[in-house]
């Protein structure tokens, strides 16, 4: 049985089927734990309530809620028609705080995890928060070739231009009509989504559905799969296809939560032990084997090869980071990927 060294795996860059990442409210409170630039707090549904202070606006529904989840609260509002203006509201602060926040100065997970797949890559998240955009924006300009960002549940800082099914950053011009681009809806926790009525959220799953088709290995990170989201499940099983199917393909998980019930969560996606978890991030595949996870895959589960780590310099600034990924892209360049 061969070994396959550090820099073998940086030479080699043979595999071109997608990594797919799915990232929940999880990934981002991981990657800003202290909160943003200016120390606002990233809310998970069971304290977005008390940290967006909503109380005296949910107050106003003059109802008794007997959770503090935003996801429970906001389902139930929208079901009375009675408060609708309290739902534009909550709507509007909701959108208001996620838009002002602003990514910190120094790199974070999300700069690691993008710097760390290739073009041929995708991720998907839920989120709302513009960390992700701004964190693609600072590595981008660097010339650095970036993963696909797909938005599944709209995004504050991307814009959409239905007339030429246009996606781009908010604020920004349609680059085909040169029109501003609109600001993309957010999908809000209810039990009925109904993805296929937004043209651009219909436009996000279509294509993550195409990418997981293809797919290699699936990453879901702080991802809870909450019981609102059960649609969503469904057209990425659907995606993903029979788990017999998927003999040789891999589904890594990065969370927090208890084996056992990440397993029962996420076993529509596991063929029996072609499954991994880590409950943090620098554990991962991702961050082990930086724009090179299709090859480290091919070496340890088709080749039944020992791969040695390459480990992304979490610590380094960001010169030292760009220097450490621009030998990574050099030799995918050479061999013009």
């Amino acid at each position: 049985m061969g070994v396959v060294s550090k820099q073998e795996e940086i030479n080699q860059v043979e595999i071109f089927a997608p990594h797919v990442v799915i990232l929940g409210a999880g990934a981002s409170y991981a990657a800003f734990p202290n909160g943003d630039i200016n120390g606002n707090k990233l809310p998970l549904m069971n304290n977005l309530i008390s940290t967006l202070k909503l109380e005296n606006l949910i107050d106003k529904t003059n109802l008794n809620f007997e959770t503090n989840n935003f996801e429970e609260i906001y389902d139930l509002i929208c079901k009375n028609e009675d408060l609708q203006d309290i739902q534009l509201e909550l709507e509007e602060e909701v959108y208001r705080y996620f838009h002002n926040l602003s990514i910190t100065e120094q790199p974070t997970i999300y700069d690691h995890l993008l710097l760390s797949l290739r073009e041929k890559d995708v991720i998907a998240t839920f989120n709302w928060d513009p960390f992700l955009i701004q964190a693609y924006y600072r590595n981008g300009k660097e010339g650095f070739k970036l993963p696909k960002l797909l938005f599944l549940h709209g995004n504050v800082a991307v814009g959409f231009c239905e007339e030429d099914s246009f996606a781009g950053v908010n604020g920004h011009k349609c680059k085909y009509c040169e029109k501003d681009l609109q600001p993309t809806r957010l999908l809000y926790p209810i039990s009925e989504k109904n993805y296929h009525k937004d043209g651009f959220i219909k436009a996000q799953w279509e294509t993550l559905q195409g990418y997981l088709e293809k797919a290699f290995m699936i990453s879901i990170f702080g991802y809870g799969a909450p019981q609102s989201d059960k649609s969503a499940i469904e057209l990425m099983k659907k995606a993903w296809g029979d788990v017999e199917d998927r003999n040789m393909e891999q589904t890594e998980i990065i969370d927090i939560r208890e084996e056992d019930d990440l397993e029962q969560v996420w076993s529509p996606f596991i063929h029996t032990h072609h499954r991994e978890f880590h409950k943090n991030f620098y554990d991962s595949f991702i961050a082990n084997h930086p724009r090179r996870t299709g090859e480290a895959y091919y070496n340890q589960y088709w080749m039944a090869k020992f791969i040695e780590n390459n480990p992304l310099p979490k610590d380094s600034n960001f010169d030292e980071l760009w220097n450490w990924y621009q030998e990574l892209q050099d030799v995918e360049n050479s061999k013009n990927t």
